[in-house]
Parts: C-alpha cells; structure tokens; sequence
C-alpha cells in the first residue's frame, strides 16, 4: 500500500489528490483531535476488574515491555504477530487481570504498606547490590531504566507487589505438601527396571523381493498425500549489513595501527594482585593493628583475632579498576609482591592491605590483533554506508522496483532463490544455502505474496528486502516422478511387517513359558541384559516406546516395541523392578518437596484470583484488546 502511494503522488495528478487527502486528515485532527481520529471512546479500557481499570494504553505500554523482554533474551526482537501466534497476549492479559484483582482485594480489605517496608525491600534486593553487597543507587537507578521505570514508577509498583504477597501468603499459610504424595513421586521418579532383551534387524526379516508394479501402485495411490510436492516460492532478497559490506572493503595498515595505539589500553589485560583487606573503625585501632604484625603474628593471624573469615578478607586475584575504594587501590598497587601497607583512610574505613602474588598485565602485538582491529574499522565504516544505502534502495522501491531492480540500479547484488519450501528446503530435498542467517526469511515470505512490499527486515545493525517472485502450488505427484521412494518406503515397511509379525510371535511363546534364551538361540540372536534404568532414561537400543512399555509391565512380563534403530524391533521380558526407598531427609526429598509446595500454593493463589474476579466482577474489551496488541486497527 506505501508503495503504491508514493507511485500515485509520483506525479502531478497524483500530488494534488494527496493533498487534498491529508488536508481532510488535518482538519479532522484540528476538529476532533488527533487521539480521536484514532480510536473511539468505547476503546479505551481493555478491562475493567470491579473498580479497577486497565487503560488500552497502559496495557499497550505492558505488551511491548514484555515483547521488548523476550526480545531480550533471544537476541532478535519479536514482533506483535509472533507474540500472538504463541499466545503472548493472552497470558499478558491474564497477568494484568489477576495483578488486578489482587490490587482490588488489597484496597477492598484496607491492606497497606510503609514506605519504610517498602525501602527495606529494596534495599535488601541482590539485583540492586553493588560488590561490596550493600545497596548501590546508581546501580538501582540503571537497572529500573534499564526496564523501563522511573523511581516513582518502580516504587509504585513495589508497594503493590508486597500487598500481593502478603495476601498470596495469607491464603497460603499452613499449606504442606504430604509425605505420602512426596514418597509416591519419589518412587514413580527412581522406580528402575531391567531386562532381557533380543533386537531384531533387517537381517530377521528375510529376503524381500521387489514388488511388482500393480502392488507399487496400489502402495503409492494409498498414500499419495506422502509422496506429495509442498508448495514452493521463488523469492530475491538483498542482504545490507555492515557485516557483509565489510567483507568488501580494504582498512590499510596505517589506519588499523592508528586504532590499536587507541584502543591499547582496552584490549590489554591489565595487571592483577592477590589482594586481602581488613577494614577498621578508626585510625588509631589499625595503626595498633599493625604495630602487632611481625614474624610471629602475621595477617592472618590479626583476620582470625578480629573474628574475620576469609571471605571477610579475601578480595580475590584483581586489577586496580576491580577495587571499589580509590585509596585502597593506589596503596594496592604500590606495594610489591608480598607485602602490608600502613593504615590507608578509604570511604569505608581505615584498612591494612595484604598484596600477595603480582600477575603482570599483557598487551598484545599489533600483528596478533590486525586482522581483527581491520575487521571492525571495515564494519565500523560500513555502517554510515548501510544507513545511506538504506534511503537508496527504499526510494527505489517506493518509486516502484521489486527488490532485483532495485539492487541492480544500486549497483548491488540481490539474491535470487529459484524454489524453497516451507522448511527451508529445495525441490531435490536438501537445504537451500545462502539464506541470511538470524533471520525467518523464508516464514515471512510464505506469509507474503508475489507484488506485496514487504517491510525490510532489520538484522545485525542492517537491513535485509525480500520480495516474493513467484508461486509454484503444492500438488500431488506422480509416481513416475517419486518412484524410488516409493520402493524404498515399501521395504521399510515389509521389513517392519515382518518384524512386528515375529516379535509378536515369540512373545506369545515368552507368555507360553518359552524361555528368551531358547527363542533367541532358535533365531540366531544374542540376549542382552540392560542396566537398571528410569523411566526418563536414555539406553542405547531402547527406543522411549520401548522404555514406556516396559514400564507398563509387570515382573516377568514380556513385550515388544519398535527399537531405536528404523528397521529395529526389540522383544524383550522384564527382570526385575527396584522402587527405592525414601528418605525425606535426603536433599533429593527435599527438593522434590519443594517443587511440589510450590505448584500446591500457585495451584491456590491461582484459584483464589479466580473467585476474586468472579466477586469483584470482570469485563474484557476485546475489541480495545485487538487494538492494543496490534490484531486490528480502528480505522
């Protein structure tokens, strides 16, 4: 649609009919107002909970943070109609509903807080912790920025978080786990079993004689929808990131020596000392301190008089930026390997310091670091270039070229995929190569069509344009076309036949009274005797149908399942079942104990906050709701 706007206003017809639109566009802004023209007044909450409401802003704002979060922790962002395909909105709204709900019950029972509990909470949270272990503020300032909060904000929302907790608490009080629920998971999670097995192969099934050509048929027309051809599209893309723009370009030696003499520093490994520390109250207790320390009585000894562990004393092997107190540090650094300071006066105190073992800083060579230092001068560079390209190729592409004329105009070289499938995959079945990598090219172009401007995918500091060429339709396909999978599938399968047909039968000799041994020596085959597994075990030969299937099973039981292998069969009889017993004061017991407290007392916040909404009363606009998660738009 862009595209074909910046076609229309490419001349003058099209330039006037433009601006009389947004002149009409503008006079309404000027009428109604811009909030207006978007949205009416009937979107503007996406829920209410009893007097609570959720504004289609504020829960817009919630969504994006939460997208912005997983985007996060994948390292690519996650755009609005990924986050709906895997229900990220849905579980966002139940979050904010139930938040909700909660916030109500707190006003409805008259809960509160003191600010000073609150503080306390804050203060006493490891993310907000700077190395010494206590409070930092301007690490409490970077990380609340860091999610998107201001201190007010954060604050806010800490206030709320404690009356949350206090009634989850409330509700959950008192609630234990059963020792007979903990020994019953126990023994379903250690329970082992062993067998005796025999594995039949390929080998047991016997010669197979090529089917003819009225059984291939009939094989293939039953299972035509296997054999079928998926869809396939042909799709160009240009790849403009500084990455590849690099791989270009020359960086002479001159200018890469001029950006290692300036970035020496910080790609040397600066010096490190064993350092330890104590710290004193006042001048005059460390200057006695350290009067005491001589042959006889050394540091240590003055740490384990004064109570002192060595984590208390111990900084560990640090360079001179790892030590908080300048002061400190300047005295570190100036004694040598295996010495004591005098008093230092630090921020914290006055402290003696113990320089131990002195590990020498490195800088390394020019030539061992050129190729790298070359590489990201080129890319540094490229990037002012994509940013250019960039405005290059979109003007081209809004003055109406596909992506492959666009490229050639640029003096670029697009990409030209002639056939790729849904997977990834070329007509001849093997994975289609020099697709971009970190991206879904491919999943966005089967979610486009051939003449649709799609927007440029932004990757690495870069941009990657697609566009879909052309269409080639699933359909089914001949047998001619496929005939030697066919054939070779139908092996499989005979060999599969005859697999199962036997394993059945010497089962029913095993239930007869056979022995294993017997049946394996008749057939040729060895006896294996497994080591004791779980039911969550992985053992070599054993498939998981396998493993399940003998733990449905009794002692002495015998069965068979498909193996591990594609044409194994195992058939197999069970030897012995051990069910350990429990020892709840085991760290195992323990764990396990604590795993299900938790999913007790979620299961019963989660039911209580669904008898407060029922209560309080809760209503979802679903059409507010589409709006904010960006599923439709109010036009």
């Amino acid at each position: 649609m862009l595209r074909g706007m910046r076609k229309a206003s490419s001349n003058w017809i099209g330039k006037t009919i433009m601006t009389v639109v947004m002149g009409v566009l503008i006079v309404s802004f000027g009428v109604w107002g811009i909030g207006d023209a978007f949205k009416g007044s009937s979107q503007t909450k996406v829920a209410t909970i009893g007097s609570t409401d959720v504004t289609t802003e504020q829960f817009r704002q919630l969504f994006s943070d939460k997208l912005q979060q997983i985007g996060r922790q994948f390292g690519r962002p996650l755009t609005p109609d990924q986050a709906r395909a895997f229900g990220l909105d849905r579980q966002v709204l139940q979050q904010v509903i139930a938040e909700a709900a909660l916030d109500e019950d707190a006003r409805r029972k008259g809960l509160g807080v003191s600010d000073q509990e609150v503080l306390r909470q804050i203060m006493a949270d490891p993310n907000f912790q700077g190395m010494n272990g206590q409070f930092d503020g301007a690490r409490f300032q970077q990380v609340i920025r860091s999610l998107g909060y201001t201190e007010a904000r954060y604050i806010a929302e800490q206030r709320k978080v404690s009356l949350r907790r206090q009634i989850a608490s409330t509700v959950t009080s008192g609630v234990d786990t059963p020792k007979p629920m903990v020994e019953a998971l126990s023994r379903y999670q250690n329970e082992t079993r062993t067998i005796d097995y025999v594995k039949l192969d390929a080998a047991q099934a016997g010669t197979i004689e090529a089917p003819s050509p009225e059984a291939l048929a009939a094989y293939f027309n039953e299972r035509k929808t296997q054999f079928r051809a998926p869809e396939y599209r042909k799709i160009a893309f240009l790849a403009l990131t500084p990455e590849e723009m690099a791989k270009w370009s020359t960086v002479s030696d001159e200018d890469a020596k001029k950006l290692y003499d300036d970035r020496k520093d910080r790609i040397s490994t600066p010096e490190q000392r064993q350092i330890s520390q104590i710290v004193f109250p006042n001048a005059e207790e460390a200057q006695a301190a350290r009067a005491k320390l001589n042959d006889s009585f050394s540091f240590d000894d003055l740490a384990k008089e004064r109570g002192l562990k060595p984590a208390d004393v111990e900084l560990g092997l640090v360079s001179r930026a790892g030590i908080l107190d300048p002061n400190v540090a300047d005295a570190a650094f100036s004694l040598g390997p295996d010495s004591i300071s005098q008093p230092v006066t630090g921020r914290f105190g006055t402290t003696i310091v113990k320089v131990g073992k002195v590990q020498a800083g490195t800088t390394p060579s020019y030539d061992s670091v050129a190729a790298t230092i070359k590489r990201d001068l080129a890319i540094e560079r490229a990037r002012a270039v994509v940013n250019e390209m960039h405005n290059k190729v979109e003007d081209e592409r809004g003055g109406g070229a596909n992506i492959v004329d666009a490229a050639k105009k640029l003096n670029l070289s697009a990409v030209t995929i002639e056939a790729v499938d849904r997977s990834g995959q070329a007509p001849d079945g093997k994975p289609v190569t020099g697709l971009p990598a970190n991206t879904d090219i491919v999943a966005q172009a089967f979610n486009s069509d051939v003449g649709v401007d799609n927007d440029a995918i932004q990757v690495g500091g870069g941009y990657i344009w697609y566009d879909v060429l052309g269409i080639t339709p699933a359909r089914d396909r001949t047998l001619d076309e496929v005939k030697a999978q066919v054939e070779t599938r139908w092996r499989e399968d005979e060999i599969t036949k005859r697999l199962r047909t036997k394993a059945e039968d010497m089962v029913k000799k095993l239930e007869g009274g056979a022995k294993l041994a017997d049946e394996a020596a008749a057939a040729g085959l060895k006896v294996i005797t497994s080591a004791p597994f779980k039911r969550d075990a992985t053992v070599a030969d054993l498939s998981p149908g396998v493993i399940q299937a003998v733990f449905r099973g009794v002692k002495d039981a015998a069965g068979q399942a498909p193996g591990a292998g594609t044409s194994d069969w195992i058939v197999y009889r069970i030897i012995d079942i051990t069910a350990p017993t429990v020892d709840m004061a085991s760290d195992d017991a323990k764990k396990l104990k604590e795993s299900l407290q938790r999913g007790l007392t979620d299961e019963l916040v989660a039911q209580y906050i669904t008898k407060l909404e029922q209560q309080v009363g809760t209503k979802i606009n679903q059409e507010a709701f589409a709006l904010a998660t960006g599923a439709t738009s109010n036009n």
